[in-house]
């Protein structure tokens, strides 16, 4: 895994790469939680770009070989992915994501962070978690209803329905749709011209319409963990995670 921080005057480029797919991982989540940190900590800084190399942006997690959420847990002790994902919602400065590819499960997730998303048409948005036996994480439950309205992310969450970047467009998913080849430079004007504001009215404006974010999921990943937690000892999530190596559809049963 890499994750480096570069600086175009007030903004803050984050960059992570986790080739082939990006996996999110524990390591990846704490590390762009602490470029966020760093970011906040620095007064000439007033905007995040979030970004990723490669042709995806996160596959989500690893399911089958690392998956995040799988060990059990000491009676009140809180899932550490879920902890570290809930810290990223706490960010203060405001965060354009460039969304090049897919962005599933726990990549969607990731995508979510952040107050606006820049895409490509090639942009895949997925909350894939039923069609492997699974219930929704990283607070997607509660905040993808937040961005695209309660119908649409009942729709994707029913259904793990692929969102391609036209029609994440027209739901408000993504907020600037533009050619692959100037995704970056989309992304980073519109963290400029968010920089460009008066930072203090800024970041007020910005705790009054996501200020209670990080509480939000906070609470509604235990809740998700809780789900996940019961559904990995079925069937149901045993055949998704071999429908998964397998490259198939799963063959669900109910049991």
């Amino acid at each position: 895994m890499s994750i480096e921080t570069r600086r175009d005057g007030h903004v803050a480029i984050v960059s992570f790469a986790r080739p082939p797919h990006n996996f999110a991982d524990l390591a990846l989540i704490e590390a762009i939680g602490d470029a966020f940190a760093a970011a906040d900590a620095d007064p000439h800084v007033r905007a995040i770009v979030l970004r990723s190399e490669g042709r995806v942006f996160c596959a989500g997690a690893d399911l089958v070989n690392a998956n995040p959420v799988a060990e059990p847990l000491a009676e009140g002790a809180r899932n550490p992915f879920y902890v570290a994902a809930a810290k990223l919602f706490a960010v203060e400065t405001p965060v354009v994501a460039a969304v090049q590819g897919s962005a599933v499960g726990a990549g969607l997730g990731l995508a979510l962070v952040a107050d606006f998303r820049v895409a490509s048409p090639e942009a895949r948005f997925v909350a894939n978690f039923v069609q492997i036996g699974f219930h929704p994480g990283f607070g997607i439950s509660a905040v993808l209803e937040r961005v695209v309205g309660r119908q649409r992310a009942l729709l994707m969450a029913l259904t793990g329905r692929r969102i391609r970047g036209e029609e994440a467009e027209r739901w408000g998913l993504v907020d600037v749709l533009v050619p692959a080849e100037e995704l970056e430079a989309a992304a980073l004007a519109l963290a400029h011209e968010i920089a460009g504001g008066a930072p203090l009215a800024v970041g007020s404006t910005r705790r009054t319409m996501r200020g209670d974010l990080h509480a939000l999921v906070t609470a509604q990943t235990d809740h998700e963990l809780a789900e996940q937690a019961w559904l990995q000892r079925t069937a149901d999530f045993a055949e998704g995670v071999r429908a998964v190596a397998e490259r198939r559809a799963g063959r669900f049963t109910g049991e």
